[in-house]
């Protein structure tokens, strides 16, 4: 058996001992989390040597489902996907061990550690089943433990709410899945992936729509992102963690391991991605401006970065379609190469937030403030995800967005004129994106940590245990790690990319030196960056040693008292853009300005309407509830006629076959 399925065996053993030890939590809580991460361990040893000697290893048994058969196999990409999945899963639960421990006494906490296991096990057979049943199967079993793991403190109407929501909404995303791998499974003759071949012009459009909506229902893509807004927020943070930062990058896989089936790809494929990945890039990123929510915040801030993950494939496929091998290949890197990055920094930031909801009791910015005093080390960890989230360099975030900027820019100069139009679009795009990521995590930052104590709860926090401040550490180190790594990272990912695509190794040479040596470049330029602040750190710390250092309060603009309420609240800070963005994302201002000569109240406060949620899927789930609740009078509550109905179908069936 090879370790990846020892893996998965280790996963659900650990979680069905939490379940059975749910009275004694301490112990359910060893079995959950000790399952995790020796799963998660055992399991990194399949993909790691992979990756390592680029020789896949594949395993296949047969199964009695009709059409399945336990095939599995780990190539290049699949262990590309597997890394994250594992190290951030094995973070996340010990993260969890302290995190939980809140709930001990009040809820079961072993029912939420086997969902949390069972959750990273059906991951893992996501990205390495070779079997539409298997396949189907493992999608299926990961949607329902991420259901009932943002579900576990059900007893609140928002958390249920989510929950369904969440729930409705991959259902709909595994509805067209299911369409398409029948589709290719009726084309190929066989359910097998390796059956699949290059797709017919004729269906091949139809396969590549039907996998954009039911992959892109997972990933976040807008309008498809309703679901994840909610889930977020409700589900407890080493899962927002989890689900944010790998989850919804087996949406990524998914499309990206359909686009191998389906053949040579058109120009208008390129084009559809660029657009959704601007449209989710742009409104994600407002969206997540506006928040005052922390981790409602993040998770609009995903659905930013499934976008900027969109523009690199659609890039990527703009430039296979039209023959140029280095806008094709800084594309596609650059998108498999966030896929990464932004598990590492959006783990980081979501085990972040929950630190400051932990210690606080509340996720709402304006509560809090002045946290950096009160906790360093996640006020620390938290600047590194933030900085990285915005690429600046020399974090891994800037890697990434520079490749597809790169690709980008060839484009624009490209001699293919069909290419320059797209390429300028995505840059304009791509930059407006950067700048205000910039200015939604300096609001998150500056409003969460820095100033003083809104609120009695931010004014009493404390710093995080041992248990949760070591995973912060350990992704803002893989942070770090990814950026001054920058052109080993870009030769791996290339490799992948040619291993899944099948690009010529000699072509793709050329492509790897040019990238790498400018990188190399970058990197040297942001480690100096970097040397110059630590010495200037150094050198101030020296200049003041042995003198008195004073304290005083800035400069009051002639307040005598002022006070926290003084300070730039969530919303007040983001007004202006929120006003410069009104028509597209829909805010709701709420106002009372002061009157009279001396004023005794005043009030402002913004809203956000999901205009897509609120104006597109709230009619459409009313207009189905309308119609399905005419066809109540089938419900007799009588089983005779359900088998009856169940015959009939049967039949029906039987004379449409014949």
């Amino acid at each position: 058996m090879p370790p990846i399925m020892t893996a998965v065996i280790l996963l659900l053993a650990g979680g069905f001992l939490a379940l059975l030890t749910a009275r004694l939590p301490r112990l359910s809580t060893a079995f959950g989390v000790g399952g995790a991460v020796a799963g998660c361990v055992v399991g990194l040893i399949q993909p790691v040597r992979v990756l390592a000697g680029g020789i896949s290893e594949a395993w296949l048994r047969p199964w009695s489902v009709p059409y399945g058969s336990l095939s599995i196999e780990v190539d290049l990409l699949s262990a590309f996907f597997l890394v994250p999945i594992l190290v951030l899963s094995a973070l996340a639960a010990v993260y969890g061990q302290e995190y939980m421990a809140a709930w001990r006494g009040r809820r079961s906490t072993g029912a939420s550690w086997f969902f949390f296991n069972a959750l990273v096990a059906s991951m893992i057979v996501v990205v390495i089943a070779r079997n539409t049943a298997l396949f189907l199967v493992a999608w299926e079993l990961m949607s329902l433990a991420s259901f009932f793991l943002v579900t576990f403190e059900h007893d609140k109407d928002d958390v249920r709410r989510a929950g369904w929501t969440y729930l409705v909404a991959t259902h709909i995303g595994t509805a067209f899945l299911f369409a398409l791998f029948l589709l290719l499974g009726r084309a190929a003759g066989s359910l097998n992936f390796i059956s699949f071949g290059p797709a017919p012009a004729a269906s091949a459009g139809v396969l590549f729509l039907l996998a954009v909506i039911g992959f892109g229902t997972k990933a976040g893509f807008m309008p498809l992102h309703v679901w994840l807004p909610e889930a977020h927020p409700a589900a407890p943070s080493h899962v927002s963690a989890l689900m944010s930062g790998v989850m919804i990058k087996t949406g990524i896989y998914g499309l990206f391991r359909v686009l191998t089936f389906l053949g040579p790809p058109p120009a208008w494929w390129g084009l559809t991605l660029i657009g959704i990945g601007a449209v989710s890039g742009i409104l994600g990123v407002l969206f997540a401006l506006a928040q005052r929510d922390v981790k409602r915040l993040l998770a609009y801030s995903t659905v930013e970065n499934a976008g900027i993950i969109a523009l690199g494939l659609g890039l990527g496929l703009l430039g296979m379609s039209y023959g140029d091998l280095t806008v094709a290949v800084a594309g596609l890197a650059g998108a498999l190469l966030h896929v990464v990055n932004h598990a590492a920094f959006k783990g980081l930031l979501f085990l972040g937030a929950g630190a400051v909801a932990h210690s606080t009791g509340t996720r709402d910015m304006d509560r809090l403030g002045g946290l950096l005093k009160r906790m360093p080390r996640t006020g620390s960890f938290f600047l590194i995800g933030a900085a990285a989230i915005c690429a600046l360099p020399p974090l891994n975030g800037f890697v990434s967005e520079f490749l597809i900027y790169f690709g980008a820019f060839k484009g624009v100069i490209s001699e293919q004129p069909a290419i320059v139009y797209p390429a300028l679009g995505l840059v304009i795009g791509l930059a407006l994106i950067g700048g205000l990521a910039a200015a939604c995590f300096t609001k998150a930052f500056g409003i969460v940590f820095l100033g003083e104590p809104r609120s009695e709860s931010a004014a009493h926090a404390h710093e995080c245990g041992r248990a949760m401040w070591i995973p912060m550490l350990a992704l803002a180190a893989a942070c770090a790690a990814i950026g001054l790594a920058a052109p080993a990272a870009c030769r791996l990912v290339i490799r992948v990319l040619g291993d899944a695509t099948g690009m010529d190794a000699f072509a793709l040479d050329h492509v790897v030196s040019t990238l790498t040596s400018i990188l190399s470049f970058v990197v040297g330029a942001g480690v100096a960056l970097m040397a110059l602040v630590i010495g200037l750190v150094f050198a101030r710390r020296r200049l003041l040693a042995g003198r008195e250092v004073a304290h005083a309060g800035t400069w009051d603009c002639g307040y005598l008292k002022p006070d926290a309420r003084m300070q730039y609240t969530a919303s007040s800070f983001s007004q202006p853009l929120a006003r410069l963005f009104h028509g597209a994302i829909g805010t709701k201002i709420r106002s009372a300005p002061p009157k009279g000569l001396f004023p005794k109240t005043a009030f402002f406060g913004s809203e956000l309407v999901d205009v897509f949620k609120d104006r597109l899927f709230k009619p459409l789930f009313l207009a189905v509830e309308s119609g399905v609740s005419r066809m109540r009078w089938l419900q007799h509550g009588r089983l005779q006629l359900y088998v009856l109905y169940i015959a009939v179908t049967l039949l029906v069936l039987l004379i449409w076959k014949l």
